[in-house]
């Protein structure tokens, strides 16, 4: 691949950069805002993704065309409006122009974490329904907001990717002696790592660290840190980037024989699908960051999402997707819960603690006082099936009691004593 094209791809794919408004049919609506990546590295693996499957739904929702148990038209009632603004400018000041500018009832969206902590004071602060669908560092709950009224997370926290990425390697017989990181410097980065080693530790593998490498987010340019790890020989290598980062690092690493020596696990592999299944070596290991996609459970909710994505898209949605679909369904449960006429206070009432079904399955606001999703997790090694398809095979599934803590205990914490409490079938 040229240095052309690959610049091309590092620094992503403008699609709509500006706010871009649905409109509803009436002017009785739920007007919700959804920050998403509309340029740079992030836009075309997760921001386009998620933009779209927002699309669906809310097209969908309004039509009533979604299956039981979302058979019922809008959100409680009422259709639904959508201002798309984009995640790559300024986050805090974009959250605070849908607030008070576009005055919107409730936002759903961002990808990084770094974004999240930003917002996450001003939900409360604002006291405005926020649905995080994304962004995994476990500090949103743990460290930033503790007692959170408005702010809910319908995704699993990063943790579940470590733990579930270490559990894989040791279930699957990988060889733990000599172990490799290559994972961004900022919160999302430095999390996954730790958990990821801290489990190593937990499940006593006797790993040794032969090298661990921090570049910085978005730097796209990996020959340095690719070198660190070809001449540290691991036999197994964690990564968590996510985005263009990801995808460069693949195109940078692979033709070198990274993957050719060393057991290469991307917790974030599946969004490389659409893009780049071509460049993925057979044999790698793939995350979804949880049961989306691929690992997805067959229900009528997933059926019909994915044959709905493609017919519209032309190509089978990626987790991203799923994960916004996720929080969509998770504010229409909560809001129709709470009954048409709630408040907002009462919407985010009726949301803590709330079990709701997804084309992911079930999902269970279980930790973060009732705020933070749990699901589980699978990883399996890459192939393609006999129409030329990305797939995965050798799947492990961990069901969400197996790779998240309790309520009670911080998700460092809960690693480092060997996983209190946890039920692994």
């Amino acid at each position: 691949m040229n240095t052309k094209t690959l610049a091309a791809i590092v620094a992503g794919v403008a699609f709509g950069a500006t706010a871009t408004t649905v409109s509803a049919a009436d002017g009785d609506a739920i007007k919700i805002g959804f920050p998403v990546f509309l340029s740079g590295a992030a836009a075309g693996p997760f921001g386009q993704p998620e933009k779209e499957a927002a699309e669906l739904l809310i097209e969908a929702l309004n039509a009533g065309t979604v299956p039981a148990p979302y058979a019922t038209k809008g959100i409680a009632g009422k259709t639904v409006e959508a201002t798309f603004v984009d995640e790559a400018a300024n986050a805090v000041t974009e959250y605070r122009n849908l607030i008070e500018r576009d005055n919107v009832d409730a936002v759903i969206g961002y990808t990084s974490s770094g974004n999240c902590k930003s917002v996450a004071p001003l939900a409360e602060d604002l006291e405005t329904l926020t649905v995080f669908v994304d962004c995994g560092t476990p500090q949103i709950f743990e460290e930033i907001v503790t007692d959170p009224t408005y702010l809910f997370r319908t995704g699993p926290t990063g943790t579940i990717d470590s733990v579930g990425a270490a559990r894989y390697f040791q279930d699957s017989g990988v060889d733990l002696t000599r172990v490799a990181g290559i994972n961004q410097n900022y919160a999302w980065g430095q999390d996954a790592w730790r958990d990821f080693t801290q489990s190593l530790t937990a499940l006593d593998t006797g790993s040794e660290i032969v090298t661990e490498q921090f570049p910085k987010v978005y730097a796209g340019q990996y020959g340095a840190e690719v070198s660190a790890l070809l001449t540290s020989t691991p036999t197994a290598v964690h990564t968590s980037f996510w985005g263009g980062d990801l995808e460069a690092f693949l195109l940078q690493s692979a033709p070198r024989g990274l993957f050719a020596r060393s057991n290469v696990l991307m917790t974030c592999g599946e969004a490389l699908f659409p893009r780049l299944a071509d460049q993925i070596p057979e044999g790698a290991i793939i995350g979804a960051r949880g049961p989306y996609s691929v690992f997805a459970p067959e229900n009528d909710l997933s059926t019909w999402f994915n044959a709905a994505y493609e017919e519209k898209f032309g190509q089978k949605p990626t987790y991203p997707a799923w994960k916004m679909a996720q929080a969509i369904f998770g504010l229409k449960a909560a809001w129709e819960k709470a009954g048409e006429d709630a408040d907002t206070a009462a919407v985010a009432a009726a949301f803590k603690n709330l079990e709701f079904e997804t084309p992911a399955g079930t999902v269970k606001m279980a930790i973060g006082n009732g705020h933070q999703a749990i699901q589980g997790i699978a990883y399996g090694r890459y192939k393609k099936d006999a129409d030329g398809n990305p797939g995965v095979e050798d799947v492990i599934s961990y069901s969400a009691e197996c790779v998240n803590p309790p309520n009670d205990m911080m998700a460092a914490e809960w690693i480092e004593a060997g996983f209190p409490n946890s039920t692994c079938e």
